[in-house]
């Protein structure tokens, strides 16, 4: 019988125990119960947005969403985002799924932390940033009442969650700042990585090799 958490109900297949089994064994209690908390907020708000996503897709691309934060999921020369991705689309395909699906997840991954564009595609993507923008930056929170939060919070709970995850943050790309370019991750690096300085898209364009 599936887990029911505020009203939510988590994927029991097979696929998705295989995938609770691997991220739960293989990536800090930080990053399981964060992920398990955007798939609960992410189908809360999705449901808010009047969006029906695929609960086992959703629930996949959750739990894989912040595996490029940590080994042995981490690169050295791509976003953590893409980490994450190539990891969900891998595990989908090996477990049989649809290259169409897999893409689908893939996508949801790799644009979590790109604002705006998620909710102009698939629900499933659409609820994978819906629930990662509740669960680290807040937003939205009052489309979820007071009672699912704390059923969710009970569950999955998030003490001195702010501080643990931009620490995660900071730990999972300050090998490879030039990966933040463009990115809401430069203002981690900015904060946490003394002697950081973003790479400016101005002064790209100003110094690139095109003669003016």
């Amino acid at each position: 019988m599936s887990e029911v958490i505020a009203g939510i109900a988590i994927p029991d297949s097979k696929l998705a125990q295989a995938a609770t089994d691997l991220i739960r064994d293989t990536t800090p209690p930080l990053i399981f119960h964060h992920s398990r908390r955007v798939y609960l907020f992410g189908s809360l708000q999705a449901a808010a947005l009047g969006l029906r996503p695929d609960p086992e897709l959703l629930y996949v691309a959750a739990l894989f969403h912040d595996t490029g934060l940590v080994a042995p999921y981490r690169s050295d020369d791509q976003r953590f985002e893409m980490d994450g991705a190539d990891q969900a689309r891998a595990f989908l395909l090996t477990h049989g799924l649809s290259e169409s699906d897999a893409e689908k997840v893939w996508t949801a991954v790799a644009l979590h932390t790109t604002p705006e564009v998620p909710y102009k595609l698939a629900p499933e993507i659409a609820a994978t940033t819906a629930g990662v923008e509740t669960d680290v930056l807040g937003l939205n929170l009052a489309h979820i009442t007071p009672a699912q939060i704390d059923e969710v919070t009970a569950a999955h709970p998030r003490p001195d969650f702010k501080r643990q995850i931009l620490r995660a943050f900071a730990d999972g790309f300050r090998h490879r700042p030039d990966s933040t370019f463009g990115t809401v991750n430069a203002d981690v690096l900015e904060h946490f990585v003394p002697g950081f300085r973003r790479i400016d898209f101005v002064d790209v364009i100003q110094n690139s090799a095109w003669p003016e």
